[in-house]
């Protein structure tokens, strides 16, 4: 677990490409570790495939990274800031804006590099769960903005019309697919591609709004992904059940969980008052905003993306009709299971109160992030 936590702030805080992609690297070990000894039944088959799918990505970001550093100077050179001031000929940009793009999108994952995802849900312990939705999938998102945004600034925004759309159909496939998973944690799993979408369209907006957005989306992603990823797993530590056809009633005999579990459910949907709703307004307002469209597919977009919208209350709703209301786990023989003690309640708390606190008052986070975002804007499409 310390080795993963390396590994991701190692990407995070790397001022260099070369030492991101180590760090990039070093946390797919202890992941695979983690999946592959503390998975469930399929373990070993979503580990395998989780490790294929993000070292097959990762070629092409060693790719991306060897060609930025090499290119242009005969010292190479692989420092942020001076790749940042670098300039590439169109062609060779687009290639390398590709590369990266597709070891992010692995990453992220954006559709249809996206199939690992819910197979590794399905079988982690809600520990790793918990890290994989909160942590391993915004450093996807965060390259990105560091990397394909920043670096190649050009290429981004030929790009960006087909990244609009690309989060578009994902937002409306991954939530209608979401509906039919009998999985809860697949359920979950799919909620966080659908979510990513906003994202992808936050940052193919090419506005200081929309890219504020896409960033205050990662963080609240962070904390409602890991939650609902937690509340799964403690509701799979007393029932024993990961099938929603077979739960039910639950609400009668845990109602801390089941506070705690619509709570987070509302979040997901962007209910107002929470974080995920002023993430994805913002969003909203950076497409209708951008300049790069016109006034057609921006309504087209907003359209489509409001669908999207209302087809999440539709699939989040129903799994906590399935779990809480009813009688089926009421009437089992062993009815009587433990509610949430003081340590879930703890755990839980601790990422609603961020959740509530940026919904209420988003320039918690958004203070952070709006100065560098019109830096990279300014800087990178002026080069």
């Amino acid at each position: 677990m310390l080795a993963m936590y390396s590994g991701q702030i190692g990407s995070f805080s790397s001022q260099d490409l070369l030492l991101f992609f180590i760090m990039w690297e070093l946390e797919l070990i202890p992941v695979y570790l983690l999946l592959s000894m503390w998975g469930g039944k399929k373990r070993l088959y979503s580990a395998t495939k989780f490790i294929l799918y993000t070292a097959g990505g990762s070629i092409f970001l060693l790719m991306g990274v060897l060609g930025i550093g090499l290119y242009g100077s005969n010292e190479p050179t692989l420092n942020f800031e001076t790749s940042a001031n670098q300039s590439y000929p169109a062609a060779l940009e687009i290639i390398f804006y590709i590369g990266f793009f597709i070891a992010f999108a692995v990453k992220s994952p954006i559709i249809p590099l996206h199939t690992w995802l819910p197979d590794t849900h399905g079988e982690a312990h809600y520990s790793t769960c918990m890290l994989l939705a909160g942590i391993l999938l915004k450093m996807g998102a965060y390259g990105l903005v560091r990397i394909n945004i920043e670096l190649l600034s050009h290429a981004h925004y030929l790009f960006s019309p087909w990244l609009v759309i690309v989060g578009t159909i994902q937002i409306i496939y991954a939530a209608s697919t979401s509906l039919g998973q009998r999985n809860l944690k697949k359920r979950i799993a799919y909620s966080s591609v659908s979510h990513m979408g906003f994202i992808i369209i936050g940052m193919g907006s090419i506005t200081d709004i929309g890219l504020n957005g896409a960033l205050l989306q990662i963080i609240s992603h962070g904390f409602i992904g890991a939650a609902l990823f937690f509340l799964a797993g403690t509701t799979y530590d007393r029932t024993r059940l990961v099938y929603l056809d077979e739960m039910g009633g639950i609400a009668i005999t845990m109602p801390k969980l089941f506070t705690m579990f619509s709570s987070f459910s509302m979040a997901s949907l962007a209910l107002p008052g929470m974080s995920g709703f002023v993430a994805e307004l913002i969003v909203f307002f950076g497409i209708i905003t951008s300049h790069k469209y016109f006034l057609m597919p921006k309504i087209l977009i907003t359209f489509v993306m409001a669908i999207g919208i209302i087809l999440t209350p539709i699939y989040s709703l129903s799994m906590s009709r399935q779990m809480f209301y009813g009688y089926k786990l009421f009437n089992a023989p062993n009815s009587y299971f433990f509610d949430s003690g003081p340590r879930e309640l703890f755990l839980s708390i601790s990422l609603f109160l961020p959740v509530l606190g940026i919904g209420m008052y988003p320039d918690f986070v958004l203070s952070l992030s709006v100065d560098k975002v019109e830096v990279i804007l300014s800087t990178s499409f002026s080069k």
